[in-house]
């Protein structure tokens, strides 16, 4: 038998008693804080709301609403039902519910494990918007061993969190490491210098040339009336702007009908093209279709002349020219358009040595990728080990 189950055996051998949380906490909720509000009143003081990204913060003001330990959790949208752990000066806005300990027999990093299992358990999905209020969370039961049953769980997910986070933060320094190595030497092959008039590149001579000059064809796509649900959920594959990251794209999210297509600006393009995003938050960005497919309108799609450049050479050459190509961009996004991307220079080498570095680079990217993939499926796997003994720790016979 380990530690805990000694203790159960020892302190509570017919079971645990259960309590609802109306019994154990005091319960409450946020105010309304608009974004008008966080900038006028900025401060040191964290505003949690209910996104799970950075903890759910989502700015700081000159002011707090509590200070102490307390757990909240998101009573609204795709969120609804996150339990947090919070300690110090905070405020939380009217999309968070708010627990205060009123009793000491429970400790509430234990109340927050227990929590984080069973409520989303609670959440309700009515009229496509879920919720989790108040009204249900008072009802919310949750086991009260003894205090020193809750204190050595604590420990151990305490410690268990610890070498989580460890190791997600070991893992993205491994990723980030790899990815500087890839742009070390991806700069280092496609800079081009200029000696006596001339431009080379690792020893050989250069031509620049216009995007457009390398390409048999340039074109975007088009979007089908969005309204029109015979226009979509088709077969044939529909690219959008935020699934270009620098990727080869070997599928798409959405697919559209043939009536989508003939009644669009959509339009196919081969395989291998290079795609340039040119709205929204990824614009600048670039993939390659590995497969036939059609795209929407923020894409800019190049098909490479063969005889003049090797496509994956064009593919490196943007990613390298993100910077410069998104500066080039106008709006609060940083749009581009299709005549900016045309007009963009890129040095031409000999084919034999456009090939030489692409193997270099293809080699740096492909392991880049093994890494970006096998990361979120390595953290899973540790994620769902921690679950497994999370619950095992919490699971408790109910007294009679």
């Amino acid at each position: 038998m380990n530690k805990i189950e000694v203790l159960i055996e020892e302190l509570c051998p017919e079971g645990v008693e259960y309590k609802e949380l109306r019994e154990i906490f005091k319960i409450s909720r946020g105010r309304v804080m608009s974004k008008e509000y966080l900038r006028d009143n900025v401060g040191e003081y964290p505003v949690y709301s209910s996104q799970t990204a950075d903890n759910g913060e989502i700015g700081k003001i000159d002011t707090y609403d509590y200070d102490g330990e307390y757990l909240t959790w998101t009573t609204d949208g795709a969120n609804a039902g996150t339990i947090f752990y919070r300690f110090g000066k905070f405020s939380i806005t009217n999309v968070c519910g708010l627990l205060k300990l009123k009793v000491k027999d429970i400790i509430s990093r234990f109340a927050y494990y227990y929590l984080s299992i069973s409520m989303k358990s609670f959440v309700s999905s009515g009229m496509g918007n879920p919720k989790l209020m108040s009204n249900v969370v008072q009802k919310i039961q949750i086991p009260i061993p003894s205090l020193e049953i809750q204190q050595e769980i604590v420990n151990i997910l305490d410690k268990f969190s610890e070498l989580e986070a460890e190791l997600e933060a070991e893992l993205e320094a491994e990723l980030e490491a790899r990815r500087k190595q890839y742009e070390f030497y991806r700069n280092h092959l496609l800079t081009p210098i200029e000696v006596d008039g001339k431009w080379f590149m690792n020893g050989n001579e250069v031509e620049w040339k216009k995007i457009n000059d390398i390409c048999m064809n340039i074109s975007s796509g088009g979007t089908p009336l969005s309204t029109n649900l015979e226009y979509y959920k088709g077969s044939i594959p529909w690219l959008r702007t935020q699934e270009i990251n620098w990727n080869d794209i070997q599928d798409t999210s959405m697919k559209i009908t043939e009536a989508g297509l003939i009644n669009s600006s959509a339009k196919w393009i081969k395989e291998n093209c290079v795609i340039v995003a040119m709205y929204g938050a990824t614009a600048a960005k670039v993939g390659i279709n590995k497969i036939p497919l059609t795209t929407n309108q923020a894409c800019c799609n190049l098909e490479i002349k063969e005889d003049q450049a090797m496509f994956r050479y064009v593919f490196h050459w943007l990613s390298k020219e993100y910077l410069n190509l998104k500066a080039l961009g106008e709006g609060s996004q940083s749009n581009i358009n299709s005549k900016k991307i045309k007009n963009y220079l890129i040095p031409i080498p000999p084919l034999s040595e456009q090939e030489r570095i692409v193997g270099i680079l293809d080699k740096f990217d492909a392991l880049v990728n093994d890494i970006s993939k096998g990361l979120p499926a390595e953290i899973e796997a540790r994620r769902k080990q921690y679950e497994y003994y999370r619950n095992k720790l919490l699971t408790f016979k109910e007294k009679e």
